[in-house]
């Protein structure tokens, strides 16, 4: 890992330590670095210098398992290729949010910036609501404020439905004369959603019995699984199924999985064909691939990997 990469890692994780969050372990070889949480709030972090030199592929990963986990996709740098990130300004890389070091260090302590770098410059969301009540005070028609603002009638009716970003200058101008905050904090910890449905692996023996079961090629699992029922309020597991893997490499792949279970409040499991091996390996537990195929439903199988936990 570049020496540089690796400090920036470790100044995040300290931080994170100093404000109370639970981390996990570092992963240079995954789509993310580390998981971190406080409270109800769940981060899958990627930390690089240069925030254009993060993989789209890897991206759309760490989207797949913000979703399943309602986790929060953050990626924290120094720089693009061309300049320095700045301060308080949220910019976004293949769909998820960037941003300095200062940044979030601010919004780990609940400051949120307001201004979001897009092609064209720097913008922010206009509180439309907000913005019509004050026009209304002041009794001012549309016509009337786009002139003040030298705007147009129509940037001021889409500011106030939600439609379009405002550039800062024309923000500041509206501000002044409306004499109020008009405009959004940016919340980057909001839990991240798919736009549409993830693409589930439907071919497998765990979305047979009623899990959602999301593949990832790099992490340090294999898959995911999400009880499909949205009135359950079971967490994923987290899996790693059967790939002819020896001992040494599953107690290897053990360690990692206890460290995210625990992060993400978790249980975790290993799929295996081999008749051999016990219930658990180091405590994570062991479901053979007849158990699997023979479990009743989603209840069914959960109970089975709570009771083999830490036999």
């Amino acid at each position: 890992m570049d020496m540089n990469r690796n400090k920036l890692i470790q100044e995040i994780n300290q931080l994170l330590h100093i404000e109370g969050f639970q981390t996990s372990h570092v992963y240079e070889q995954s789509c993310f670095d580390m998981i971190a949480r406080r409270k109800l709030l769940l981060l899958l972090m990627k930390v690089l210098v240069n925030i254009d030199s993060v993989n789209e592929t890897h991206v759309e990963e760490i989207k797949k398992i913000s979703d399943v986990f309602l986790a929060s996709p953050v990626l924290v740098g120094l720089k693009t290729r061309s300049y320095p990130l700045e301060e308080d300004v949220v910019y976004e890389r293949h769909g998820i949010p960037a941003v300095s070091v200062e940044t979030f260090k601010n919004m780990i302590n609940g400051e949120y910036p307001e201004v979001l770098a897009d092609r064209g410059g720097y913008f922010v969301n206009i509180n439309g609501n907000l913005l019509k009540e004050f026009r209304d005070e002041y009794s001012l028609s549309l016509k009337d404020l786009a002139d003040i603002a030298h705007v147009s009638r129509e940037t001021i009716y889409n500011y106030e439905n939600g439609k379009v970003k405002a550039n800062i200058e024309t923000a500041m101008v509206l501000e002044e004369i409306l004499n109020t905050k008009i405009t959004f904090d940016i919340d980057v910890f909001e839990p991240y959603q798919s736009p549409e449905e993830i693409p589930t692996n439907k071919n497998n023996d765990l979305a047979k019995l009623g899990f959602g079961v999301v593949s990832t090629n790099k992490t340090p699992f294999d898959a995911l699984a999400k009880v499909n029922d949205t009135k359950s309020a079971e967490s994923p597991l987290i899996a790693n199924m059967d790939k002819n893997r020896n001992i040494k490499t599953l107690k290897k792949m053990a360690v990692p999985l206890k460290d995210l279970s625990l992060i993400t409040s978790s249980d975790s499991f290993f799929v295996i064909k081999n008749e051999k091996f016990k219930e658990s390996i180091d405590g994570i537990p062991v479901i053979k691939s007849w158990e699997l195929k023979e479990a009743d439903d989603t209840t069914d199988f959960i109970k089975m990997i709570k009771e083999r936990k830490d036999t």
